[in-house]
């Protein structure tokens, strides 16, 4: 199946946003200390084992910009030893703006060349809702430094229908990206997830609606567009030559490594993930997540994508056409401009990733 992905996951936090339910604990020099040296040694592990090539790489968190440039250098270089990195290779750090510590110059001198930023909103008060720790004035001036350190590929996430945002904020939120002038930007709908303060908080949270959720993505989706960010995957947009090769893996349904508690990893047909511990991780406790690569999944993922599902990637991975009935399964979809169909697939208009889950469960059947 070609270069694999490797994500590494960093799960130190220096606080808990209160939406957010992605494994991380708080952060000390010492826990960092002890990670970093297992995380090595696993990937070292893991190298040995697949003897793959990789071309991407991805550290996500977690806040993985907390344990510093330092460790995260010794960590490339250990994946690009383990796994032959390419030299051409995407190498991606998700960096929280709080602190101005970052050495973005040694980062870069050890290859990494793509920061994604958690932004998440340009207005100080849905920052403070957010449980962020960082202002706007701290997001701009971390932008300058990476941009100073060379970087020319930078990624800002933003939410969308968040707590008190209105159309006039976002719309500010999303001029603030483009007057930086980054190349990337993921944009996602809150989700209120179980297991969070916010879920507990959920009666009392000041947020949209479902159709007024669908109303701000929809409007985010054409003013992004209007700045010249085109999207290419639900809740991704870039300017031109931009999209995160990495994250295209998972929606090509290309092989990939995840190293860390809680990180996922498909190989060779099998999915399978570490459990949310250290203790799981450090002692190489792997659990099945069963078979992939089906012809459902495929199908599921591509749809995610502004390509849609292409009738030639397909012909490429199964040896034969998209079955018909498939496409006869959602035909009714194209009179509602929920997507649209030719002789190169099915494309799911913006209208239609709103309701992807339910139009995927039809296409399927």
């Amino acid at each position: 199946m070609g270069d694999i992905g490797v994500y590494i996951h960093i799960p130190f936090c220096r606080r808990k946003c209160p939406y957010c339910d992605f494994y991380s604990v708080g952060f000390s020099e010492e826990k960092a200390d002890i990670y970093t040296e297992k995380l090595c040694q696993v990937t070292d592990i893991f190298g040995e084992r697949l003897k793959s090539r990789a071309d991407t790489l991805y550290f996500g968190g977690g806040t993985p910009s907390i344990i510093g440039a330092d460790r995260i250098c010794r960590i490339v270089q250990k994946v690009r030893n383990a796994f032959q990195l390419a030299e051409n290779a995407e190498i991606t750090v998700e960096v929280n703006p709080e602190k101005q510590d970052i050495d973005f110059d040694k980062m870069r001198c050890a290859g990494v060349n793509r920061l994604s930023i958690g932004l998440q909103s340009a207005n100080d008060e849905e920052l403070r809702l957010l449980g962020r720790l960082h202002n706007v004035s701290q997001a701009e001036q971390c932008i300058d430094k990476a941009k100073r350190a060379g970087f020319d590929n930078i990624s800002l996430d933003l939410m969308i229908a968040t707590p008190m945002q209105t159309r006039e904020s976002l719309e500010k939120s999303i001029e603030f990206c483009a007057e930086r002038e980054v190349q990337h930007i993921s944009a996602y709908i809150l989700k209120i997830e179980e297991n969070t303060p916010y879920y507990k908080m959920r009666d009392r949270l000041d947020i949209c609606d479902d159709d007024e959720q669908a109303e701000m993505y929809l409007y985010a989706v054409d003013k992004l567009k209007e700045y010249g960010y085109y999207q290419y995957e639900i809740s991704n947009f870039c300017k031109k030559g931009f999209k995160s090769r990495h994250n295209l893996k998972y929606w090509h349904d290309k092989e990939y490594i995840g190293i860390g508690p809680s990180a996922h990893s498909f190989i060779n047909g099998e999915r399978f993930f570490f459990g949310r511990s250290f203790e799981d991780f450090y002692s190489m406790k792997i659990q099945s997540d069963g078979q992939g690569g089906s012809i459902d999944e495929f199908i599921m993922l591509a749809l995610r994508l502004s390509e849609g599902l292409r009738n030639d990637l397909f012909k490429l991975r199964f040896g034969m056409d998209i079955p018909e009935r498939y496409i006869l399964n959602v035909k009714r979809f194209e009179k509602m401009g929920l997507l649209y169909i030719d002789e190169a697939g099915v494309i799911l208009t913006p209208q239609g990733f709103l309701v992807s889950n339910y139009i995927i469960s039809e296409i399927l059947g």
